[in-house]
């Protein structure tokens, strides 16, 4: 078997046989385009889970496999998926939207809209962007092996953008084919990334990064983790960083009565609507900061890109013991 939990044959049904599949479905047959559109948001949005999945936990049991694979998600992702490594797994997992944390939700301001979630993505992805920089330059300086996965990982994911939709304006002119692959791979692969830091932030903001149980917002709708492979139980991930995904759910039954219930909901679809529709108009629906804010507590020793250890091999899967 090539993964190494069972529940990951459903992982590469998804990144290896549907994802792709829906792919050239759109170029075999670009009259439905529109039609296969949605799937193909679906499935982009899977894959930016699964490849944070992966980061924490790999796949597969072979190295080269898990090498192979990141690349391979990367694609459909839509970044090179080693940027976790910097960003989400030695800088959120250790700072939980307290200061250091590249990825606060509460840089400008501790306000929760749809305007200062819409826009959540640019701030994040800015502020990320210093510690992907610097990873790169050390493991350039330290890590050779590494610095050229990295670099390989970049070309083999806009390589394979550029050669789609250079493929498509070859077979169906500029403005089909340009819509071909829009449609195909280019805006599902940006609304991947959108999205996961959505998540990100819907699952952060308004929580109290100081508590041991209220550190994050859950979504428990079964169907909802169904589709994105365990993604809403975040509190027991924060605990546990490396539980696999399809362990969740049980994990988080044990210690959901320790949970505010403001931040355990059912449904993330009524969740949105009910804070960025309904609240506009009734703004006690609203949510409201649970416990301490994330700069309320002590001060802390800011760490910053300087102070990652690459390792010998720079690998993902890294859990920060005792910072959740």
């Amino acid at each position: 078997m090539l993964v190494k939990h069972p529940a990951d044959r459903r992982t590469l049904l998804w990144t290896l046989v549907l994802t792709p599949g829906l792919a050239v479905l759109h170029y075999a047959r670009p009259e439905l385009a529109w039609w296969l559109f949605p799937a193909s948001m679906y499935f982009a949005v899977s894959c930016a889970v699964i490849a944070h999945n992966h980061m924490h936990r790999p796949t597969l049991k072979s190295k080269l496999g898990n090498r192979l694979f990141s690349h391979w998600i990367s694609i459909f992702y839509g970044y090179p998926v080693f940027a976790w490594t910097p960003t989400h797994n030695l800088n959120h997992h250790r700072y939980l939207n307290k200061p250091g944390d590249a990825t606060i939700t509460w840089r400008f301001t501790n306000k929760h809209n749809a305007l200062v979630a819409g826009t959540y993505f640019f701030v994040s992805a800015y502020y990320q962007g210093f510690w992907i920089q610097d990873y790169i330059a050390q493991a350039k300086r330290k890590n050779p092996a590494l610095y050229r996965r990295i670099i390989s990982q970049y070309m083999v994911t806009y390589g394979t953008h550029v050669g789609a939709a250079a493929l498509a304006i070859s077979l169906f002119g500029v403005s089909a084919g340009l819509k071909t692959y829009a449609l195909a791979l280019g805006i599902p692969a940006f609304f991947a990334l959108w999205t996961v830091m959505l998540f990100n932030y819907t699952q952060h903001v308004h929580t109290d990064p100081w508590s041991e149980s209220n550190h994050s917002r859950n979504f428990t709708g079964k169907l909802l983790n169904f589709m994105l492979f365990g993604n809403g139980y975040h509190t027991v991930h924060h605990n546990k960083a490396n539980l696999h995904w399809s362990e969740a759910a049980a994990a988080h039954d044990k210690i959901k009565h320790l949970i505010d219930p403001r931040l355990c909901h059912r449904s993330m679809w009524w969740f949105f609507f009910q804070q960025h529709v309904l609240a506009v108009f009734i703004p006690s629906l609203g949510t409201t900061q649970v416990g301490r804010a994330p700069f309320d507590g002590p001060k802390e020793e800011r760490g910053g890109p300087q102070a990652l250890d690459l390792g010998t091999s720079g690998e993902a899967s890294v859990e920060v013991q005792g910072a959740r």
